[in-house]
């Protein structure tokens, strides 16, 4: 396979893309041209912010080709262009041959939750300490255990567990499934996971199977009656829009836990359901927090 590389401005991304794609391109990537430099400027906003701007200034864009021929050709028809004014080729390159699933798999390592609790992907061996674990591989849906939000809603998970322990659970906004799956893995045998992806609500339903636990899988409305957990790790405006709903799940001495939220978010989330609950901060990993409630 061979790689086509251009250089162009902000507003001919768009454009070049959309070539590119009809000129047979197997894949099309964006990229920052000033990255790691002292030009390099963000795209992208915080959760719940808009981004402060559409696009790099300046934008390295790759496209993938069979053939040396086929990226030859795209360069020459795109030059040709009126809308190629202002960009670049930067060259074409064969790109090596590699084990492309092997490559994927190398950066996905088992996921310590607690010193006995861990996330493995299936192609890794189980650690000799994990007494309990999860197996599960990345996919469409949003929660392998490595992001912080994750891990501190497992952690609160298995340490309630030892406690006065979960009893029915809601898995509000489930992914993966991941937060149900632990749940269930601690002891829960009457939990809902729901979202509003179709495609998520698949792969709760195949996590679960692949793990050998019972859960109820589907859209927002199978939400019905009170729970004595709700889980919902979602981002802090979506939070807050949902907080009625959330808030009226929840049982007499049952818990509220909530994740997505930086750590600067806090008050407002606070605020929000100041109606219903009293949130106070649970967990702090690398600028996230875990705000939890108990009716």
């Amino acid at each position: 396979m061979f790689e086509l590389s251009l250089l162009c401005p902000e507003d001919r991304v768009e454009d070049l893309s959309d070539a590119l794609d009809a000129l047979d391109a197997l894949s099309v990537s964006v990229e920052d041209a000033d990255a790691q430099t002292e030009a390099e400027q963000a795209l992208f906003g915080e959760p719940g912010m808009p981004p402060p701007r559409e696009g790099w200034q300046r934008s390295r864009i790759v496209a993938l080709f069979v053939a040396r021929e086929g990226a030859e050709e795209a360069q020459r028809l795109l030059q040709a262009q009126e809308f190629f004014a202002g960009c670049e080729v930067l060259g074409i390159a064969p790109v090596a041959d590699q084990d492309w699933v092997r490559l994927t798999q190398s950066q996905f390592a088992p996921v310590e939750i607690t010193p006995d609790f861990w996330i493995v992907p299936t192609w890794h061996d189980l650690p000799p300490q994990a007494r309990t674990s999860i197996r599960l591989d990345p996919g469409l849906a949003f929660g392998t255990g490595t992001h912080p939000t994750t891990r501190m809603c497992l952690r609160w998970i298995a340490r309630q567990s030892g406690t006065q322990g979960l009893g029915r659970v809601l898995d509000y906004g489930c992914g993966s499934g991941i937060l149900a799956i632990g749940a269930a893995k601690h002891g829960a045998v009457d939990i809902d996971a729901v979202d509003i992806d179709p495609a998520a609500v698949e792969s709760t339903r195949l996590n679960a199977q692949a793990n050998g636990v019972q859960l109820h899988a589907g859209l927002p409305e199978q939400a019905q009656g009170l729970y004595q957990t709700v889980l919902a790790n979602i981002l802090a405006t979506p939070l807050k829009v949902l907080a009625p709903l959330l808030c009226a799940h929840v049982a007499q001495g049952g818990h509220l836990v909530l994740a997505g939220i930086l750590e600067r978010q806090a008050e407002e989330l606070q605020q929000a359901y100041a109606p219903w609950l009293r949130l106070e901060v649970a967990d702090r990993e690398d600028g996230w927090i875990l705000m939890t409630a108990v009716r």
